[in-house]
């Protein structure tokens, strides 16, 4: 029966660093969660950056943030905030700065381009069934809402009657007529 004990004993002690070990790695582990969570939050509530472009990872203290921002300022600003925090060891700073794009100038370029192709779309339709004009001899573009008319038609009357309808046509600030009259 000593023996059977002793054996017991010995198996307890070789397990008690082990037990030791998890509990401390776990320790480490619920550390560094916190301290994310941490970096995460502080990150957030800085309304002069935009957090979800900002990633954190924390091993063993060391936080690393990875992700995308508008500036350096924005960059130095993230890992000043982060740094502050309790537990953190140290910043490895891996942000990259990208400049946003004018995205009030994209907007409106892309509604003139929408505009104009309205606009092109609507006087070649209209063309179409007109039935005074032979709308198929008419090629129309459209550039910053000035129309452009070109081709040839059969008589003067029909080449008027297509300028009028593009005049006429919403958005459009000017008609440029490069229509010829077979006839002339």
């Amino acid at each position: 029966m000593n023996s059977k004990m002793s054996k017991t004993a010995i198996a307890l002690a070789l397990m008690v660093p082990v037990f030791t070990v998890s509990a401390q790695d776990w320790k480490d582990d619920a550390k560094d969660a916190w301290i994310d969570g941490k970096a995460e939050t502080v990150l957030l509530l800085n309304t002069n950056l935009n957090n979800f472009d900002i990633n954190t990872d924390v091993t063993e203290g060391q936080v690393t943030l990875t992700g995308q921002v508008d500036s350096d300022v924005d960059k130095a600003l993230a890992s000043e905030l982060v740094e502050g925090i309790d537990g953190v060891k140290s910043v490895k700073n891996k942000l990259t700065v990208v400049t946003p794009k004018d995205s009030n100038a994209d907007k409106a370029q892309d509604g003139q381009l929408l505009t104009d192709t309205k606009i092109t779309t609507v006087v070649k339709t209209r063309l179409l069934f007109e039935p005074e004009v032979s709308g198929t001899s008419i090629d129309v573009s459209t550039k910053q809402g000035v129309v452009t008319l070109n081709g040839t038609l059969d008589t003067s009357a029909e080449r008027d009657l297509a300028l009028a309808i593009a005049r006429n046509t919403d958005d459009v600030k000017k008609v440029v007529d490069n229509l010829e009259v077979a006839d002339s």
